[in-house]
């Protein structure tokens, strides 16, 4: 089993220039700051003055101060004044003022980072050939999807913090529901939806049950599948209450982009699928309608016909999975524009891209850890975990430990989780952003 190869060598290199790139070279301030995004420049007090036929007599500021007990009078002029804002594009130097902007550059460029580390190896890995090499790229897509999670968090708090208590039990009654929904549809049976869970949670029980005999402790499984089921839903509740703001915010973008993209049918059509997508990703997984559909069309009078194997339709939702997040990228700006506010335009950013990386790092742990494939070649062994191969003699305690650990953690396992979790992850921005599209669009003008 090599650990310190050409895997060890390029992610020392991809973190050097993590360190040494983002500086003089960011893609996350390339987003915001490479012309496309403008600025609205808000009028001065002369200005709005000579709107309004007033004039602001020199030392009148100081004046009102001293008349007013040291706090200056407010100027006030007519709320129906006819002005033109002007406009400039957004600079690299007006990003830096930028409320949670160090978050959003750390977040993009980590993320960006581990996505062509682990595409080079996927690369590696296909030429290389079968081998027993630990695949470290993984740690970087366990990472950016932490750092995601840590983004989401961080927003969600800042609501909590707030003085006026309407955000936090919105998230609140949002976490209630998603928990009640996560616990609903993990008792859902896997003829209707197909995650895997129970086979993977068997298959971990065995596996823990046998490493405990082996070390010489004796036990009946480590926890038991109703317990795990719980544990589950908690964490898939407060996933739920994460994605509350972004979903909502998503929404209001998506209404204000649909109106600047008038006369552009294509930009149009884009970002009604891009709102959709979610939807469409989550129904691959509902087996009547997607696997058994494929597997088995039907043909009217003759025998049904089969469009792709088992295999192929795993690695064609990955394929559908990977296209929604990348299509969610690009319409980046498109959504970005409709900032009304300037100052938090990175925490709208965050909103919009923190969960498409969570999803995107999180579909390529479920191909690796998962056992599947792209579909363009066989994959080489079950899963992106080494198999240690030795005689009786050449196994030491920590192979042997390690070892055990594989059964334990097996792609049985891992295919269950991230399937779930990937699943998860797109219903709870489906329901959220559709929820907020009922209230920007109905609720909010009646």
């Amino acid at each position: 089993m090599g650990i310190i190869g050409v895997q060890f060598v390029g992610t020392m290199v991809a973190f050097s220039l993590l360190q040494k790139v983002p500086p003089h070279h960011s893609f996350a301030r390339w987003l915001l700051s490479n012309g496309r995004l403008v600025r609205y420049r808000h009028p001065s007090e002369e200005e709005l003055c000579n709107l309004a036929g007033k004039q602001l007599p020199k030392g009148k500021a100081k004046k009102d101060k001293r008349d007013n007990g040291g706090v200056a009078k407010p100027l006030t002029v007519p709320k129906d004044l006819d002005f033109q804002l002007e406009h400039t594009p957004i600079s690299s130097v007006d990003t830096l003022v930028l409320q949670y902007y160090p978050e959003f550059q750390w977040l993009v460029d980590f993320a960006f980072h581990a996505m062509l580390v682990y595409i080079a190896t996927e690369v590696y890995r296909f030429l290389s050939g079968p081998h027993n090499e630990i695949n470290l790229s993984l740690i970087w897509c366990l990472l950016a999807a932490a750092f995601s999670i840590k983004a989401l968090f961080a927003l969600t708090k800042h609501y909590f913090q707030g003085e006026d208590g309407g955000e936090r039990a919105v998230c609140i009654t949002f976490a209630a529901f998603f928990f009640v929904k996560a616990m609903a549809t993990l008792v859902i049976s896997e003829k209707f939806l197909e995650f895997g869970l129970e086979t993977g949670f068997s298959n971990f029980s065995q596996g823990a049950v046998k490493f405990l005999q082996d070390q010489g402790i004796d036990s009946s499984g480590p926890i038991s599948f109703l317990t795990f089921k719980m544990v589950l839903a908690v964490f898939c509740a407060m996933i739920g209450a994460f994605f509350t703001f972004p979903g909502l915010r998503l929404a209001k973008m998506h209404l204000d982009a649909l109106s600047d993209a008038v006369g552009r049918p294509a930009l149009q059509a884009a970002l009604h699928i891009n709102f959709l997508a979610p939807l469409l990703v989550a129904m691959l997984w509902i087996k009547p309608i997607a696997r058994d559909y494929v597997l088995n069309l039907p043909m009217g009078k003759g025998p049904p016909v089969q469009l792709l194997s088992s295999e192929g339709f795993d690695s064609a939702r990955l394929w559908v999975i990977i296209s929604m997040c990348f299509l969610r990228i690009l319409l980046t700006q498109a959504h970005m524009q409709v900032a009304r506010v300037f100052y938090y335009l990175c925490v709208i950013a965050l909103q919009y891209l923190a969960p498409t990386i969570l999803i995107l790092n999180v579909t390529f742990l479920l191909k690796s850890l998962g056992g599947d494939s792209w579909g363009l070649y066989p994959e080489p062994l079950a899963a992106d975990v080494p198999v240690i191969t030795a005689t009786v003699g050449d196994i030491t305690p920590e192979i042997a430990v390690f070892h055990g650990l594989q059964e334990v953690f097996s792609p049985l396992f891992f295919r269950g989780i991230l399937s779930y979790l990937t699943w998860w992850l797109c219903i709870c921005w489906f329901v959220t952003s559709l929820y907020g599209l009922f209230y920007h669009k109905y609720l909010l003008t009646a």
